[in-house]
């Protein structure tokens, strides 16, 4: 592919300085992992977050962010992040993926960021959420949101050559998934419950020797955009339909333009492949090493950061002089 001269399009590989914003962003989150205090390090992660932004060269517009302007003073929809040079990108942005999680001391809790050229990023409009259903390159063609769960799970054993007893669904906890986690149960295969953590559960559903088979279920539309993101640099699928909560958000999302029973994939999630994914852990979990403390003054995080158009996957492992960062960049995002 041609150099693009006119830097329109996102050429470098902005993956590798975007994982200085999420490692900015678990690091201030750290200290109140157990606290108890899920909007106090939430909006930790924020500060730390959008400090490290700024310095990044890119025209951004946040598609997915905090909320709306008015109930999220920063990282909100629409804002214009980046020093403001090209390239021209749209941002997807969590600085804490499971605020409860980390409020609670409990696993994998992230912070991610996910960055694609201008205009290709779904925007979720107001539906908040949407039916998911994720799984690896070697059974995307089995993934079906109107097929039964119970035969779907049946077709991913047969594929897998093993018993239906030895696949895994990963689900959230959540009472409206009752139905399908009996289904699921009912066939022979087994349900791993997660209390919070979309991204995270997408990210361990098609990751190679993964516990997790199938990603199922009910979720935040704006975490399915963040999780096809990642899919697309990691490969895989992920199918999402829109989910209104109640006929007035159903009558909103359909005046707003949405086809409600449509199955969207990955590429209607993100389009093209000028896409990059970062996210760092917080907490330990099954897909990443969470914030630690190994002496005093140092922190050591662990990153996955990926590229789509090259299909590069990084892990990254740093050590981290907490007082030397503070030095460089003020409180914000030093822990």
């Amino acid at each position: 592919m041609s150099p693009d001269r006119t830097r329109r399009r996102p050429d470098r590989n902005l993956a590798l300085e975007l994982v200085r914003v999420t490692e900015a962003a678990a690091m201030a989150a750290a200290p109140l992992v157990g606290r108890g205090e899920k909007e106090e390090a939430d909006q930790a992660a924020v500060d730390g977050m959008r400090f490290m932004l700024q310095s990044v060269q890119m025209d951004g517009v946040v598609v997915i962010g905090e909320g709306e302007k008015d109930e999220a003073p920063m990282l909100y929809n629409g804002e214009h992040i980046g020093d403001g040079s090209p390239p021209e990108v749209d941002i997807a942005v969590d600085p804490l993926e499971g605020t409860a999680l980390a409020a609670h001391g409990m696993p994998s809790a992230l912070s991610v960021i996910a960055l694609s050229s201008r205009g290709t990023m779904f925007d979720p409009g107001p539906c908040v959420y949407m039916e998911k259903m994720a799984g690896s390159p070697e059974i995307v063609d089995l993934l079906d949101l109107d097929r039964p769960l119970g035969d779907t799970v049946e077709l991913i054993a047969e594929r897998k050559r093993s018993s239906v007893n030895d696949v895994m669904v990963v689900v959230l906890d959540r009472p409206r998934h009752r139905d399908g986690i009996a289904a699921i149960r009912a066939a022979g295969a087994r349900v791993r419950l997660i209390p919070h953590g979309d991204v995270s559960a997408a990210l361990l559903a098609v990751t190679e020797r993964s516990p997790v088979d199938l990603l199922w279920g009910i979720g935040g539309t704006p975490e399915g955009v963040i999780s096809a993101a990642a899919i697309k640099c990691l490969g895989g699928q992920l199918l999402g339909r829109l989910w209104p909560r109640d006929e007035q958000e159903r009558r909103a999302t359909l005046e707003a333009g949405y086809e409600v029973e449509r199955v969207l994939d990955r590429d209607d999630l993100v389009a093209g492949d000028d896409i990059f994914f970062s996210a760092t852990g917080v907490t330990d979990g099954d897909v990443l090493e969470g914030v630690r403390y190994p002496h005093a003054g140092g922190a050591s995080t662990e990153s996955l950061v990926m590229r789509a158009r090259s299909g590069t996957v990084r892990r990254i492992s740093a050590r981290h002089d907490r007082e030397k960062l503070r030095a460089v960049v003020g409180n914000s995002g030093s822990a």
